[in-house]
């Protein structure tokens, strides 16, 4: 997957500035795929030469102006192309992973350290999902949502980003229990 397509996928339930895209990213697309904003401006740019976004700008009164950005009919397209292409599998790549395979040979107190402060985020991005998820279903149960709602791509991908931060949490926090009890069974000259 490149960029834009994940650019493309959010602009695809309004027009979103550059600013707004960036925010969107953060709640809702960055689960799954992280960019910086200026990143995003650029995209930006390069979908709207190729013709798969179209910009207006929006004349404002108290603010500088600013532009819009909408998916275009070859946008779809391109989007349609790529859903039906054949997906890899995803990877973990995680420098704190490698930092657990040599816990036995490394302290572990920066370690659990690491770990701790990862499963705070991972918290926090529970607790994110599960604010964003009650949004976007109201007051409706989350089968009856399912059911019925007009779109559901941004809830299962959220359902998605909520399972595995629940899961890089319960990791974290196991993971720190058995360094600490390994490290409490220890004898002192071996700490």
């Amino acid at each position: 997957m490149a960029l834009r397509h994940a650019v493309l996928a959010a602009l695809l339930d309004e027009e979103l500035s550059g600013y707004q895209l960036a925010k969107a990213f953060d709640l809702g697309v960055a689960n799954f795929w992280h960019a910086l904003p200026q990143q995003l401006y650029a995209e930006l740019t390069r979908l709207e030469a190729e013709g798969l976004v179209a910009g207006r700008e929006v004349v404002q009164d108290t603010r500088p102006n600013k532009r819009l950005f909408k998916v275009t009919g070859a946008g779809l397209t391109e989007l349609e192309r790529f859903a039906a292409a054949a997906t890899k599998p995803s990877f973990v790549r995680d420098d704190l992973l490698v930092k657990v395979q040599a816990a036995d040979h490394v302290g572990a107190g920066d370690l659990i350290a690491q770990l701790t402060e990862r499963a705070a985020f991972a918290r926090a991005k529970v607790d994110l999902f599960g604010r964003l998820l009650r949004t976007m279903r109201g007051e409706r149960g989350e089968e009856e949502f399912l059911r019925h709602a007009e779109r559901v791509g941004p809830y299962l991908t959220c359902l998605r980003g909520l399972a595995f931060e629940e899961g890089n949490r319960d990791w974290c926090e196991r993971t720190v229990a058995v360094l600490r009890e390994r490290q409490a069974a220890r004898p002192r000259s071996e700490t």
